[in-house]
């Protein structure tokens, strides 16, 4: 049975929308979650938080006219519950069928399809170049991608295909030309929107060093060399070469303020080295990190703010709630980089999580390889970004 295939519930079951939802979590309100997702579904990715309480019963419990008491017994009745499915169906059939046994329930609209929908705007108030700079934040799967606008003119670095209409109806409502589309590298974790607004009258830019990779539409768009430039009003963006992550990984300073560091380094951890290069070709690429971390990014001075292409649960957010931190705060929490190299190689290979969903047709699709529609491309990409090495491996002792 699919989701289109439940039947309507004899009771109205109210929805909330994934957007509320979140406003709840975010104010720190008590929070129950029923994800009748299976459990492998569940396991995979989820809705996590300080104050949620989630519990996986999957659907087909829920399905035989009698349900066995061992299975209500896992809902609270002392309290609301949000029911939660991949896309709203089974979600709303089973809190029917809990509504009609006296259960306080509702169920999450589109469900984690719709949770995934959420993406927020949040200025970075720590940015001190010219202009203004947003940083976009995906919860779902923790992308993240910035916004500078300044004087009538916009950029926007590492965009996502899934949110291509927000970033114009934003740069319209902002009263800016939208002028770059800037990727730091051939994502693993998501479809990029780059070639998406190109097509719209963007000019789409990706790494010069990420065509050998066999991206088939560079001659399409413009290719970023260490060091080129892009102006955005008075602001500037320069193209910084910090291999490691991999082969083709480039960060963008943004007006000498913020360094958009791709999946090179987070706020919480730093890259794996594995996805490109594989297990064998991990231990090169993460001396070509180790190497990168220290001559192209740890070397600017040390109030430069870094902003990541990610977060994880394991990320604190800073004061504006922007998972951005200064290059010196993050040389003083994060062991990592204050090693010496061998010890660093060792460290990040030691424990890597699992790769990304679907990572080498995501790869083959941002490289031009393979050919998906919209709805395929957000499938692919929904789940855990697990671009970081491990977290724990990694943290402060």
């Amino acid at each position: 049975m699919n989701a289109d295939d439940f039947p309507t519930p004899d009771v109205e079951i109210d929805s909330i929308e994934p957007e509320t939802l979140k406003g709840r979590i975010d104010d720190g309100e008590d929070v129950t979650l029923l994800d009748t997702r299976m459990e492998s579904e569940y396991e995979e990715w989820r809705i996590d938080g300080e104050t949620v309480e989630s519990i996986n019963v999957p659907y087909f419990e829920f399905l035989d006219e009698e349900i066995d008491d061992e299975v209500l017994a896992q809902v609270p009745d002392d309290r609301e519950v949000t029911v939660i499915c991949a896309k709203g169906g089974s979600s709303e059939y089973v809190a029917g069928e809990l509504a009609e046994r006296g259960y306080d329930v509702n169920h999450l609209e589109e469900g984690m399809n719709g949770w995934a929908s959420i993406y927020e705007a949040v200025e970075v108030e720590g940015y001190d170049g010219a202009g203004t700079l947003l940083q976009y934040q995906r919860p779902s799967s923790g992308c993240l991608g910035y916004l500078l606008y300044d004087d009538g003119e916009a950029a926007i670095i590492d965009p996502l295909r899934a949110f291509t209409d927000r970033y114009l109806d934003d740069a319209d409502d902002l009263g800016v030309d939208l002028q770059y589309a800037l990727d730091t590298h051939v994502h693993a974790d998501h479809i990029s929107g780059v070639r998406d607004l190109d097509d719209e009258g963007v000019e789409g830019v990706i790494p010069e060093a990420a065509v050998d990779r066999g991206v088939t539409y560079a001659d399409e768009l413009t290719t970023a060399a260490d060091g080129d430039t892009f102006a955005v009003g008075d602001a500037t963006i320069e193209a910084v070469y910090t291999p490691g992550h991999t082969t083709g990984m480039t960060s963008y300073l943004v007006d000498d303020s913020l360094l958009a560091t791709g999946d090179g380094l987070f706020v919480e951890s730093v890259a794996r080295p594995d996805l490109e290069e594989g297990d064998e070709g991990a231990p090169e690429a993460a001396r070509l990190l180790y190497e990168s971390l220290q001559e192209r990014i740890l070397s600017l001075p040390d109030d430069t703010l870094v902003g990541g292409a990610h977060f994880s649960d394991a990320a604190e957010p800073a004061a504006d709630g922007t998972y951005t931190a200064p290059i010196g705060d993050l040389v003083d929490e994060m062991d990592a980089l204050t090693m010496e190299e061998d010890e660093f190689v060792d460290l990040i290979l030691s424990d890597m999580p699992p790769r990304p969903a679907n990572y080498e047709d995501i790869i083959a699709t941002n490289l031009g390889q393979n050919e998906v529609d919209d709805d395929e491309a957000f499938t692919l990409e929904l789940g855990p970004n697990n671009c970081a090495a491990s977290q724990e491996s990694l943290a402060d002792d």
